[in-house]
């Protein structure tokens, strides 16, 4: 059920003390990329430097061979994120206050650069299969992050919203549209619109999220969603993915139209030659991605 009157948690964000560690974290293993948000402290806002790391390791794993499924997930039992680190924001806009402005059209030129320069952007540009383990807070940016996402896996308890509203702002980055995709105009104007926190269970029920596990759980059933999708044949993946994303904005007929050229061009991989010759064999398939 919604959770009325629940809203972003007062927090106070630390300035960030100088230390070793890294804010977001990479890791490749068994094919999975694994990206993770690591400023548990703050309940992982998202400051610059973050948003610079997580931009950088999307496209790292975008171009590496080897990666087929990204997964994001976050450290700290509290939060996936509560959103943008609201006094980095203000620290930049004091930086900038006495600046001459961009022009509305050079911002927005920018804004719709074919370079993701944000994370939810950098996140849709990915063209493996990503998946987000959101638990705790998933609000504002990191909301926005794991929309951008092909699949949401939430811990029971998490509380999902888009805060912008209560901030005097809206939700960019794609937010308005990946939400009226995923649970329908009337749904996403409500939690757009009210700035409100919605249970994981909810979120569940009305589409937004794939699958509800304990949050002990969590990562395990990532990894369980990984290996599944792990059995077929990469570039199959990759063409399934664009089938139904581009796909879903055409008619039907241009959809069958599309599907069946991407089918015509997986027929000539190795890869589809592979599959029967292994059923034939018995034998798990050796995909090479060609």
């Amino acid at each position: 059920m919604k959770g009325v009157g629940q809203t972003l948690p007062e927090i106070e964000i630390q300035m960030e003390k100088p230390m070793a560690d890294e804010k977001v974290l990479y890791e490749v293993k068994d094919q999975i990329a694994w990206i993770t948000l690591n400023r548990p402290e703050s309940l992982n806002a998202v400051n610059r430097d973050m948003v610079r790391a997580i931009v950088g390791y999307c496209r790292q794993a975008n171009e590496d061979r080897n990666v087929q499924v990204v997964i994001f997930r976050a450290n700290g039992e509290k939060a996936f994120s509560v959103g943008g680190d609201i006094k980095d924001r203000a620290r930049a806009n004091a930086a900038v206050a006495d600046v001459e402005p961009e022009s509305p059209l050079v911002l927005r030129q920018n804004k719709n650069s074919a370079t993701p320069g944000t994370p939810a952007p950098a996140i849709a540009a990915i063209n493996k299969i990503t998946i987000a383990l959101l638990h705790g807070y998933v609000v504002g940016t990191g909301l926005l992050m794991s929309l951008a996402c092909d699949i949401r896996i939430a811990a029971e308890g998490a509380r999902l919203g888009l805060s912008e509203i209560r901030l005097g702002f809206m939700a960019g980055s794609g937010g308005t549209q990946r939400m009226a995709r995923l649970v329908g105009i009337p749904k996403a104007l409500e939690i757009c619109l009210s700035g409100e926190l919605y249970d994981a269970q909810e979120c569940h029920r009305i589409g937004l999220v794939n699958q509800l596990v304990p949050y002990d759980q969590l990562i395990p059933a990532g990894e369980k969603m990984a290996a599944s999708f792990l059995k077929g044949a990469p570039l199959a993946l990759r063409y399934i993915k664009e089938a139904i994303y581009k796909g879903s904005e055409m008619t039907l007929e241009q959809g069958l139209r599309f599907e069946s050229d991407l089918q015509s061009m997986v027929m000539q991989t190795e890869d589809a030659k592979e599959g029967p010759r292994a059923f034939v064999e018995k034998r798990p398939p050796v995909w090479k991605g060609r």
